[in-house]
């Protein structure tokens, strides 16, 4: 089985914007990030994004919006990145459970890659990135302290970089 880092990408891989990041132009990658997933890749790890891309069903804008600023990511970390998984859904309209605090997103990833959870990461910012991760048994790392008291991850970091340097250092003993 494989080991992952599963990724939340505003916030965690890119500057986030409370008014959506969907154009290339804006989107803007955080200090370390390219390096930190360059080590990931490079310590045999599956990187697998999966976020959350609600402005797609509020109509402000595309799927090829989206697919834009992930080959932009790709082109700018060298193609390390596995996988984009994104829900395009939003309570308003629909309810998925592609949408984080769903697993879809997550389950999809075990059944593409072979991946075991127990052996594998979720790096977020929001407690929605966090619950479905230990639903599943993938450990948890929090990006700053702005998620709720009840959803805390079981390691906080400053960046992404850090996340890297922990995971590469931590050994899993499940």
């Amino acid at each position: 089985m494989t080991k992952a880092v599963f990724l939340d990408r505003d916030g965690v891989l890119n500057k986030d914007n409370p008014n959506y990041t969907y154009r290339v132009a804006d989107f803007q990658i955080l200090p370390g990030v390219i390096q930190a997933l360059r080590a990931l890749h490079q310590e045999g790890y599956k990187l697998i994004v999966v976020t959350n891309q609600s402005g797609i069903a509020q109509g402000i804008y595309t799927h090829a919006d989206v697919a834009a600023c992930h080959s932009y990511m790709q082109e700018q970390c060298g193609g390390v990145i596995d996988h984009f998984y994104y829900s395009p859904y939003h309570p308003s309209s629909t309810h998925s459970l592609t949408r984080k605090p769903g697993t879809l997103m997550f389950e999809k990833a075990r059944a593409k890659f072979d991946i075991d959870f127990a052996q594998s990461w979720m790096v977020g910012d929001r407690g929605r990135d966090i619950i479905p991760a230990r639903q599943l048994g993938i450990r948890t790392i929090q990006i700053g302290d702005e998620i709720e008291p009840e959803n805390k991850a079981d390691f906080t970091c400053e960046s992404l970089k850090e996340a890297s340097y922990l995971i590469t250092n931590t050994t899993i003993n499940h």
